[in-house]
């Protein structure tokens, strides 16, 4: 699209809503010069805004802050509450490979299978196989 705009496809871009366009106020204001600078409009369905004028060029930077705002909001619960889960002892992420599926798969690499191959007989992810392997390689 910003190709399109570069040069000059069409006038006016239209958009779900402000925050489908950028999470930072600085990118928001910097994709609005884009467009002006190119001559090309603005138009957001949601909050009905249309960038052509003065006031809506205000309202959409207002809006722009107010993304932001939430954006930092929505990373300030979600810290907190990994934090309070943590801090009640819970352990989070996947549970630790089994040491003795640990060792199968180091024997079918050492016997030349596959990544790919390994993981699948052993019913694991392709990763979990590859991490093992970078440390064997990096064990040797």
């Amino acid at each position: 699209m910003l190709k399109a705009i570069t040069r000059r496809e069409f006038d006016m871009v239209a958009s779900w809503s402000v925050c489908r366009l950028g999470r930072s106020l600085q990118h928001l204001v910097s994709l609005l010069g884009d467009l002006n600078s190119k001559g090309v409009d603005l138009y957001l369905h949601v909050q009905a805004l249309d960038t052509s004028t003065a006031s809506g060029r205000a309202m959409f930077q207002m809006l722009g802050v107010f993304s932001e705002f939430e954006r930092a909001m929505i990373s300030e619960r979600v810290k907190s509450s990994l934090a309070r889960v943590r801090a009640a002892g819970k352990v989070l992420g996947r549970k630790p490979l089994d040491a003795s599926k640990a060792e199968k798969i180091r024997q079918s690499l050492i016997a030349g299978r596959s990544i790919n191959a390994t993981a699948k007989a052993m019913c694991v992810g392709v990763g979990t196989v590859h991490r093992i392997k970078v440390a064997m390689e990096q064990a040797a």
